[in-house]
């Protein structure tokens, strides 16, 4: 992705949205405001483009219910709000997407959820499934039983996370200012927008300033982190005022709103980057002649007919060695199915795996996506 003009082929995109626009600064939830949000993300459904929203707003909206003017500092106040706002979040959205025929799915998160390999393919599996079926999923952190140890701090980082969970190609972070200013535009009145950059450049950290409002746990700095977090799978990010009439047709349709920054690398190539380098061997698929000449020369995903050992004790999403039968290795990749399970299927076809273990997650013992040739 080199330029804002890519943006029209980006299809998958995790749209996120702040506390200050959500509750119309903390005065109440807008949702007014909400359901222009909604009708640009039905339009974008519309045309092809899948949505995952990521939405903040649960504790101010509760504060707003309970009628408290300063968000609280302890943290079962915290989680007693988030609970309390998560209500009527949720009844909002799927009162406003009802009326463009889109149903919508809460899913709650804690930094758990992520960092757990199991968990995090549990919630990549739902949020696929929930797209394939056309639902528009609403993602927030589970603030009620987050605790300081397990939260994501924000949920510009969260959106960032379920970009790479997802596999998306553009995050969008809308916000209460135009995008990211040379200088801070609240102290500055002459600030220059920065249109265009990429997303590890460190000079856009004295840009960045300062912290967030009030109601919000984000600033300006969290978003470019936000950025870079979603870079590493290769998506890019804009930054822009989420009050900008029709904003999010306008990124789509590569206007220069906001703040677009861009990755280092393509989405595929960054992905199997960060397989390639950033995770633990923790077994052994032993292949036959046949299958290692289909992977070296055909570019394609990894069968279980083709494998006649499995060494180690590995579970389902952890990365595997591939080898050839003299020892060679000659790729690596995610495994769809656990150890156990993968001496069970060896050897056998795609359409033997739900007979031997009594359901079928993947046909591919490893998927092309996540596989890269040593």
């Amino acid at each position: 992705m080199k330029s804002r003009f890519a943006l029209k082929t980006a299809h998958r995109w995790v749209v996120k949205i702040g506390s200050a626009l959500l509750t119309d600064n903390g005065r109440r939830l807008d949702r007014e405001a909400i359901a222009g949000w909604v009708e640009q993300i039905a339009a974008l459904r519309a045309s092809g483009i899948e949505v995952v929203l990521v939405s903040s707003g649960a504790v101010a909206a509760g504060m707003q219910r309970l009628g408290l003017r300063r968000r609280p500092k302890a943290l079962h106040e915290l989680q007693a709000a988030a609970a309390v706002g998560q209500m009527g979040l949720v009844q909002t959205y799927e009162s406003c997407f009802q009326r463009h025929g889109l149903h919508t799915a809460q899913v709650l998160l804690t930094r758990e959820d992520l960092s757990d390999r199991q968990r995090y393919l549990n919630a990549r599996s739902t949020l696929w499934t929930l797209i394939d079926l056309g639902v528009v999923p609403v993602v927030n952190e589970n603030d009620t039983v987050a605790n300081d140890e397990i939260r994501f701090g924000d949920n510009d980082t969260l959106a960032a996370l379920v970009a790479n969970l997802i596999e998306a190609e553009l995050l969008v972070i809308l916000t209460d200012q135009s995008g990211l200013f040379e200088r801070d535009p609240r102290i500055h009145a002459d600030a220059t927008l920065v249109r265009q950059g990429r997303a590890g450049d460190p000079a856009l950290d004295a840009m960045a300033g300062g912290s967030a409002g009030e109601l919000g746990r984000g600033g300006m700095q969290t978003k470019l982190k936000a950025a870079r977090l979603a870079a590493r799978s290769g998506a890019a990010t804009v930054i822009v005022g989420g009050r900008e009439p029709d904003v999010l047709q306008r990124v789509g349709a590569a206007e220069e709103v906001g703040t677009l920054l861009l990755p280092a690398e393509e989405p595929m190539a960054a992905r199997k980057r960060w397989i390639a380098s950033h995770l633990r061997m923790r077994g052994r698929l032993v292949l036959d002649d046949g299958a290692v000449r289909v992977l070296q020369t055909s570019g394609r995903s990894l069968l279980a007919v083709g494998v006649t050992a499995v060494e180690g004790d590995f579970a389902r999403g952890e990365m595997v060695a591939c080898v050839a039968p003299d020892g060679r290795e000659v790729a690596r990749g995610l495994v769809n199915y656990s150890a156990a399970e993968s001496r069970r299927i060896m050897g056998k076809p795609s359409d033997a795996i739900e007979s031997i273990l009594g359901y079928v997650d993947e046909p591919e013992l490893i998927h092309r996506d996540n596989l890269v040739m040593s």
